[in-house]
C-alpha cells in the first residue's frame, strides 16, 4: 500500500544499516513482502533522498549498503554525559510510542546502554532511581499509526488527503479535503495543520478524530511565507480565534509559584502592592485560557476582558449547581467557529 512507503523505507534503511555486508534486492524485497520492482523504486527515492547507498559486486549479486564514511559523518565522540543525558530523556519521547518511529527510537536508547561501561551504567541507574519525567494526560497512538504514517507521507509528497472527520463538539463526522502542511505535537496530542478546502482556511485537526482517511493524486503547493511557530503565536496552546487581551490577578498566596512559569509567549507580569500578581496575555480565543483560570479556582480573577469573566462565571456556576445537587439539564454546546477543529 502506498500509505506504508514511508515506514516501508524507514525499516529498509535499518535492515541496511544493521546487515554487516549489505543486503541483495531480493532479500529486501523477502523482508518486505514487496516486488523487485518496487524494493529498486524505493532504494531509488532513498538515493534522491541524499542517503549514501550503493550497490557493491558479490557472488549473490548486487548488496545495497551504505559508503564506508557513512557512519563517521555523525558527530562524534560523544561524552558520556551527553550519552547519559540522551537515555534520561527517553521518557519525553513516550508519545511516539506505537507509531513507526518509536522502534528507532528504543533502538538508539538500547545502544546507549551498551555503549556505556558498566560504572557508568550504574551511576546511571542510580541518577534514574531518584530522575523521572512523566508527561501526563497522553494518549495511546497503536491504533492511529497507519492514520500518522499516511498524513506524514502525503505532507511529505506534497498531496492532499480526503478524511471522515469527527468534531469534538458535533455528533456529525464531517467530509473533508486537506492539504497537510505539517504534522505538529503538542501537550501529548498529534495534530495535522493544514489548508481545510471546506473551510477555505488554514484548520488545526486531532489525528485521533480522523476516521477514515485516503491519499488523493492531487499535489498541492504550501504557501512559502506558511510559519508554523507564526501560526500558533497566539494560541495559548492549540486554538485559533479572535485575539483578546486578557489580564488576570493572581492572589499573593499564588503568586510566586504562577510567576515562576511562562504561561504563553505574550506573557507580561506586574507585582502588585499587596503582593498579588498580575498577568498580561495576548490569546486567540477563550476558551483554553478559561479552562487555565478555572483550574486555579479562588487563586485566579479575570480582570478583562468581561467577556471571559461572564464565562468563568458561568461555569462555576454550573459546578456549583452540581456539587449542591441542582444538576442542570446538560446542553450540546454552541458550536465555535474557530480554526482548530475541536468544533467542525
Amino acid at each position: 500500500m502506498r500509505g506504508d512507503q514511508l515506514s516501508r523505507q524507514w525499516r529498509i534503511l535499518r535492515q541496511i544499516e544493521v546487515s554487516r555486508n549489505g543486503l541483495t534486492i531480493a532479500e529486501i524485497a523477502e523482508l518486505e513482502g514487496i516486488s523487485l520492482r518496487t524494493a529498486y523504486r524505493d532504494l531509488d527515492d532513498l538515493q534522491l533522498s541524499g542517503f549514501p547507498l550503493f550497490a557493491e559486486k558479490s557472488e549473490k549479486g548486487n548488496r545495497w549498503k551504505f559508503v564506508d564514511t557513512y557512519k563517521f559523518k555523525v558527530p562524534q565522540p560523544f561524552t558520556f554525559t551527553e550519552l547519559m543525558a540522551l537515555h534520561l530523556s527517553k521518557d519525553l519521547f513516550h508519545v511516539f510510542k506505537g507509531t513507526v518511529f518509536f522502534e528507532s527510537l528504543e533502538t538508539l536508547f538500547n545502544k546507549v546502554v551498551t555503549t556505556l561501561p558498566l560504572p557508568m551504567l550504574d551511576y546511571l541507574n542510580k541518577i534514574q532511581s531518584t530522575f523521572h519525567t512523566t508527561i501526563r494526560p497522553y494518549k495511546d497512538y497503536k491504533k492511529f499509526n497507519n492514520v500518522i504514517k499516511k498524513v506524514n507521507q502525503a505532507a511529505m509528497e506534497r498531496r492532499s488527503i480526503e478524511i471522515i472527520y469527527k468534531p469534538l463538539r458535533s455528533k456529525r463526522d464531517t467530509h473533508r479535503k486537506i492539504d497537510p502542511y505539517k504534522i505538529w505535537i503538542f501537550d501529548g496530542t498529534v495534530y495535522v495543520i493544514g489548508f481545510c478546502h471546506l473551510r477555505n482556511e488554514i484548520r488545526t485537526f486531532v489525528v485521533d478524530r480522523i476516521r477514515l482517511l485516503r491519499l488523493s493524486n492531487e499535489k498541492f503547493k504550501p504557501p512559502v511565507d506558511f510559519d508554523l511557530d507564526e501560526f500558533t503565536r497566539h494560541s495559548f496552546k492549540v486554538m485559533q480565534d479572535e485575539l483578546y487581551t486578557v489580564k488576570v490577578r493572581i492572589t499573593p498566596a499564588w503568586a510566586r509559584y504562577i510567576g515562576e512559569k511562562i504561561w504563553h509567549q505574550s506573557q507580561k507580569s506586574r507585582k502588585l502592592k499587596d503582593g498579588s500578581l498580575e498577568l498580561t496575555f495576548q490569546v486567540a480565543g477563550l476558551d483554553e485560557i478559561k479552562q487555565w483560570v478555572m483550574g486555579l479556582g479562588p487563586e485566579a480573577y479575570v480582570e478583562e476582558p468581561k467577556k471571559l469573566r461572564d464565562m468563568v462565571m458561568a461555569d462555576m456556576k454550573k459546578a456549583l449547581f452540581q456539587y449542591e445537587g441542582i444538576r442542570p439539564a446538560y446542553q450540546v454546546p454552541a458550536v465555535l467557529e474557530n480554526r482548530i477543529d475541536y468544533a467542525g
